[in-house]
């Protein structure tokens, strides 16, 4: 899919509040980035940040890190950041990052990150570019370098070959399965406290099913 470049995104994520100007230089040191010393959940490809900015309404006991590489995209989110703020909602546990994910480890120190959302994560249909796909064993190799012992990576997708591809690629990494199901919003389990992403919304109201599944490393 073509990004539409969006004039003026840059200077707007340079200028946010919300937005981690140098996230290398808090590693290790996260938990003095916000105003309270909780446990971090990051989202890995947040897109425009609702599904985050949901969750740390609901959860302000945890904070939250949304990662996005685009600029387009993320200069959506700090505009919705910007709305709830205007109307007196902004969360205090939530904050941004404009980086690619294979610098996670050069961010996040082993141990400081509790929980991995993933959601509606870019295929990369192509084999040779199974490497890029955010669940494959490359980067199931990065979240080790930053999970805490009992971390936890939870995915959401919609795309069946790609959610495929992610259960073969647990055990060949050395992780443990938890739970999977290829129709979430009729798992009744499983879609208990379900915070749903735009995506999920479109793609569910259209009648696909969504697929979940959430997985730890091997103890």
């Amino acid at each position: 899919m073509r990004l539409r470049n969006i004039p003026g995104a840059k200077d707007a994520i340079i200028e946010s509040d919300y937005v981690v100007q140098d996230p290398v230089s808090n590693k290790g040191k996260w938990a003095s980035v916000f105003p309270a010393a909780q446990p971090l959940h990051i989202e890995v490809g947040m897109g425009k940040g609702r599904f985050l900015m949901d969750l740390a309404k609901l959860h302000p006991e945890i904070n939250y890190v949304g990662i996005e590489m685009y600029d387009s995209v993320l200069v959506r989110a700090i505009e919705k950041m910007e709305e709830r703020e205007a109307a007196g909602e902004r969360p205090q546990n939530l904050l941004f990052m404009r980086m690619d994910a294979r610098i996670l480890p050069e961010v996040f120190e082993k141990g400081e990150v509790a929980k991995i959302y993933l959601n509606f994560s870019d295929p990369w249909p192509k084999a040779r570019h199974a490497k890029r796909r955010l669940t494959s064993r490359e980067f199931l190799a990065r979240y080790e370098q930053i999970l805490a012992e009992d971390g936890v990576v939870e995915f959401k997708t919609d795309n069946r070959p790609l959610f495929e591809f992610s259960l073969e690629e647990i055990p060949e990494a050395g992780w443990h399965l938890m739970a999977s199901t290829f129709d979430l919003h009729h798992n009744e389990e499983m879609v208990q406290g379900n915070v749903m992403t735009e995506y999920e919304e479109k793609f569910s109201s259209q009648g696909n099913p969504i697929c979940k599944l959430i997985m730890k490393q091997h103890a």
